[in-house]
């Protein structure tokens, strides 16, 4: 297993993610998206494999509206590239799998 997280440093999802793989013993590699941010193909392969940009805008920012507001999918993903303390976190990726949010019953599957 290749187990990245993409999650902020206050976030109390991410910490839990952390905490479940630390458990079991897996090995993760952390990226702190709000300093690091995410590539443009980073965004577009998790996007792909959780269904959309939906899932990724994080409801709770007050700049989200911003993003549901724009018209064309490549103007929604500049801008979540420009601000990634937009996307909701943690993004766990595991290959070409990934999910958004706790979810350790997806997570099982993986192991």
């Amino acid at each position: 297993m290749n187990i990245q997280i993409y999650g902020k440093n206050k976030c109390f999802d991410t910490r839990k993610a952390e905490r479940y793989f630390k458990e079991r013993g897996i090995r993760f590699q952390k990226i702190d998206v709000a300093k690091f941010g995410m590539s443009k193909g980073e965004l577009q392969r998790v996007k792909a494999a959780v269904g959309g940009l939906e899932p990724l805008v994080d409801t709770e920012n007050p700049d989200a509206a911003l993003v549901q507001y724009l018209a064309y999918e490549s103007d929604k993903v500049e801008k979540l590239l420009e601000n990634p303390k937009l996307l909701r976190t943690p993004i766990v990726r595991n290959g070409k799998q990934a999910t958004v949010g706790y979810q350790p019953e997806v997570w099982k599957t993986w192991e």
